[in-house]
């Protein structure tokens, strides 16, 4: 960056750039372009424009300008434009946001100018959705999602339930699974606070489908179907009616299962019916907590359909291996099926301290 930098904007020494070099070590990937945002921010100051200028001139003139220091570029342009305040230099950002995206992506960036001008930066956003530019048209979907990874929250469109839906579905039939797969995730963010907007979404959808809307639909229904919400299970084909299903177990294989070692589980379902199931299979397991409480989490096992009289086999090992993100307590645990969203009975074992 600095070596970019420096041909970009000559005779700048840079000097907070060089220095934020020493200090990176320790610090998460955020982190980092954050630190890198700020050096640029102290090593470019002025106006809006004097940074907009080096950037554009970074931009097209060398090749080495890309990768991971578009992140804290493009944080530095958004900051520079938000502390403007003038329309001017966040329209300039917007676009700025849309001609570096394809080095990395600016989805994170752009947070910073969501958050300043909800409404302005939705209507640029909705606009993209028509570019000619693969990646311009992911940033739409991808940076506008209400818990996009690593980002900052934007409250406006959490708290606004159905603000970023006109640009999905403009996007939802399109010709790239890079941008299909962005609004897979972006609707199955908004199942965490808005499910039956969600529903109603997907439904439309499915009312005008192509041939990818099925696939599109079932990756942002993912945690509705994990939840057994019934309008999401219904959508997809899923009856919630258990009349017609016989379910044995689950059983396990081991009464005590150290910390860092696996419990395994058996069960079966059967259709009783006299027409064929279609079946969403989970299961969820029950964690017992240093409070003394249960959590619940579910994983997904199979989709699968069953024809009259025919039984699925259940067989799965379920692993307490010690991981970063997670940590278990000993105490006593459960593991219960999830057929269409219904919870079956449990069988309960004890974790102990490996």
């Amino acid at each position: 960056m600095a070596h970019v930098g420096a041909r970009a904007a000559p005779g700048n020494p840079l000097k907070a750039l060089r220095t934020a070099a020493a200090a990176l070590d320790g610090l998460s990937l955020r982190e980092r372009a954050d630190l890198l945002r700020d050096a640029i921010l102290t090593d470019v100051p002025g106006s809006y424009a004097d940074l907009a200028r080096v950037v554009r001139a970074a931009r097209t003139e060398f090749a080495g300008f890309g990768g991971w220091m578009i992140w804290p570029v493009t944080s530095a342009v958004a900051a520079r434009a938000v502390a403007d305040g003038g329309e001017a230099a966040f329209d300039d950002a917007m676009a700025m946001m849309a001609e570096l995206t394809g080095l990395l992506t600016a989805e994170f960036a752009i947070r910073a100018l969501l958050r300043h001008d909800l409404d302005r930066a939705l209507a640029t956003a909705l606009a993209w959705t028509a570019s000619d530019d693969v990646d311009v048209r992911r940033l739409a979907s991808e940076g506008t999602r209400p818990y996009l990874p690593w980002s900052v929250r934007v409250p406006g469109i959490i708290a606004r339930p159905g603000a970023t839906v006109a640009i999905l579905d403009a996007l939802y039939r399109d010709p790239s699974e890079y941008v299909r797969r962005s609004v897979a995730n972006h609707l199955n963010d908004l199942s965490r606070d808005h499910a039956g907007l969600v529903a109603e979404v997907a439904g439309r959808w499915l009312d005008a489908p192509d041939e990818n809307t099925g696939r599109v639909v079932r990756h942002g229904l993912r945690t509705l179907i994990k939840r057994g919400d019934a309008r999401a299970l219904a959508l997809l084909g899923f009856s919630a009616e258990a009349s017609s299903l016989e379910v044995e177990g689950p059983a396990v294989n081991r009464d005590v299962v150290p910390i860092g070692e696996a419990v395994e589980f058996r069960a079966t379902v059967r259709n009783t019916g006299a027409t064929d199931a279609r079946l969403a299979v989970d299961y969820v397991v029950f964690h017992h907590k240093a409070n003394g409480s249960r959590t619940a989490k579910t994983f997904k096992l199979t989709t699968t359909t069953l024809e009259p009289g025919e039984t699925l086999e259940v067989r799965r090992e379920h692993s307490f291996r010690v991981i970063t993100t997670r940590r278990y307590h000993p105490g006593p645990h459960a593991i219960a099926l999830q057929v269409n969203g219904i919870v079956t009975d449990s069988a309960g074992f004890d974790l102990v301290a490996g």
